[in-house]
């Protein structure tokens, strides 16, 4: 029997997850993410500033706790976009390790986008068509263009929502000379999405957790029905356009009123569904699929086939 802990040390949030394998099968012992906001304040100055490693050493000391409650044998702790661009991201990492004993490493882009297709994967059947998987982050976003057999295509770009938020959610609610800057924006930095989008020519959307969790749990709640204990959903066009009309019209306060919204999400939400809504502008898309798997389920994945130790 093995205990596996994964931490995935995100730009906004940080996650754990504990899960015990016997004979093959994985048992979740322990789940939790705790919004660490790393990146605030910082992260377009690259940097991560003190209250932020704060935060983050806290986190780390309480994982720890929970670790050594589940009596766990193998800890894995991946850092993502904030750590691998801040220039005092390696003394950070040093801090916490020197703090308690968890060695982080840091992850590529690259290597990113193929953990969270691996954590898709797991989650849902991607079928025989091309599909356009997308993690929205909050320093980096991953797209992968793939079907159930191979990779076409993978990237990662330096456009999270903690960054787009510092960049363009200058007015609460977000005015739509905001919206269209923002648009510009992608239009340039997405060059090369373009590109592959027009060569594979994907018509299905997956996205994968954060943001997207929220939409469907904002999708269940509105519509009075009572959400299944699953890990793969779909959301409809119509419905993400509602859902997207909705928020971008409404301030802070208004937004965490919206039944499943959550205070981790609330500020970061609106440039993410800009993008969303960018990519299914300028692409055919016929409907969405959301998996709540990602990153960390990947990387479980992969201790679990020996591909990283």
């Amino acid at each position: 029997m093995d205990k596996i802990a994964i931490i995935d040390l995100g730009t906004n949030t940080f996650h754990l997850l504990i899960v015990e394998v016997i004979d093959g099968e994985e048992k979740i012992i322990h789940k939790e993410k705790v919004a660490v906001k790393l990146g605030e304040g910082g992260i377009s100055e690259g940097n991560i500033n003190k209250a932020a490693e704060e935060r983050a050493v806290k986190t780390m000391l309480y994982f720890k706790d929970k670790i050594n409650e589940e009596q766990v044998n193998q800890v894995f702790a991946s850092a993502t976009s904030a750590m691998r661009n801040a220039s005092n991201g390696k003394e950070v990492i040093q801090r916490i390790y020197d703090e308690t004993d968890i060695s982080i490493k840091l992850i590529s882009g690259l290597d990113e986008a193929k953990f969270i297709h691996m954590g898709v994967k797991k989650a849902l059947e991607i079928g025989p068509e091309p599909a356009l998987i997308m993690d929205i982050g909050g320093g980096s976003v991953e797209f992968i263009i793939c079907n159930h057999i191979e990779v076409f295509w993978m990237q990662s770009f330096e456009i999270g929502a903690q960054r787009l938020l510092d960049k363009f959610h200058k007015h609460d609610p977000i005015l739509p000379k905001d919206i269209e800057k923002l648009d510009d924006f992608l239009r340039k930095e997405l060059e090369e999405l373009k590109v592959k989008m027009d060569i594979y020519q994907p018509h299905n959307l997956i996205g994968s957790s954060g943001t997207f969790d929220t939409l469907i749990d904002i999708n269940y709640l509105e519509k009075g029905e009572d959400k299944p204990d699953d890990i793969a959903f779909s959301l409809s066009l119509e419905d993400f356009d509602r859902i997207f009309d909705e928020i971008i019209h409404k301030s802070r306060e208004e937004r965490m009123a919206i039944p499943g919204m959550i205070e981790m999400r609330v500020d970061m939400i609106v440039v993410a569904v800009c993008l969303i809504q960018f990519l299914i502008e300028n692409n055919e898309f016929l409907d969405i699929k959301v998996s709540t798997y990602a990153l960390k389920e990947g990387l479980l994945e992969a201790i679990i086939s020996k591909e990283i130790k």
